[in-house]
């Protein structure tokens, strides 16, 4: 899949949302504020919004908002389908190696040490991701290839706290200090 055919397709996913059901989304973003006075195809300014700095319900995301629309000046339309399907977190969209090449400048520049993975369609994305992005990290040194134990615990390196509601047998315990 080339990039303009993975932004006509994260394109047309997000036209799918239910406007309302955006705006209802996006006054939350707002602490309730009430965007129904807005039309949908008439485009947006700063000031149809209030100020970032005095909503309590998700500042940053508020401001974010609307860094976009004073970026962009989309219309009230396109705004909630670009958020409708990221909520408005940052996302990537593109090849499998423009995906993979953003992730590694967000790891080799120390701006992510980790990444939540929201696919808008499952598994078919999640399935594309394993099977054409995860490959590339790995050959990159980026993902691994193999893991150290069956736990999250194990995965760190971290012992296996006691249970204070379990009194393990000699022969349990044994094991477990192996382990």
């Amino acid at each position: 899949m080339g990039p303009a055919q993975a932004r006509r397709r994260s394109d047309e996913l997000n036209a799918l949302t239910d406007a309302e059901v955006g705006r209802a989304r996006l006054s939350n973003r707002f602490g309730g504020y009430d965007f129904s006075h807005l039309p949908l195809d008439r485009v947006l300014s700063v000031d149809d919004f209030p100020d970032p700095s005095k909503v309590e319900a998700a500042r940053s995301r508020a401001s974010v908002i609307t860094s976009l629309v004073a970026r962009e000046r989309p219309t009230l339309r396109q705004l909630l389908q670009k958020l409708a399907g990221a909520r408005g977190h940052f996302s990537i969209v593109g090849t499998p190696e423009q995906v993979a090449d953003a992730i590694e400048d967000w790891v080799t520049h120390q701006a992510a040490d980790g990444f939540n993975l929201m696919p808008p369609v499952l598994p078919a994305v999640l399935d594309d991701f394993v099977e054409q992005v995860i490959p590339l990290l790995q050959r990159r040194g980026l993902f691994r290839t193999a893991y150290e134990g069956d736990t999250l615990r194990e995965h760190f390196g971290l012992n296996r706290p006691p249970n204070p509601y379990f009194e393990p047998s000699r022969q349990e315990q044994a094991v477990m200090e192996e382990g």
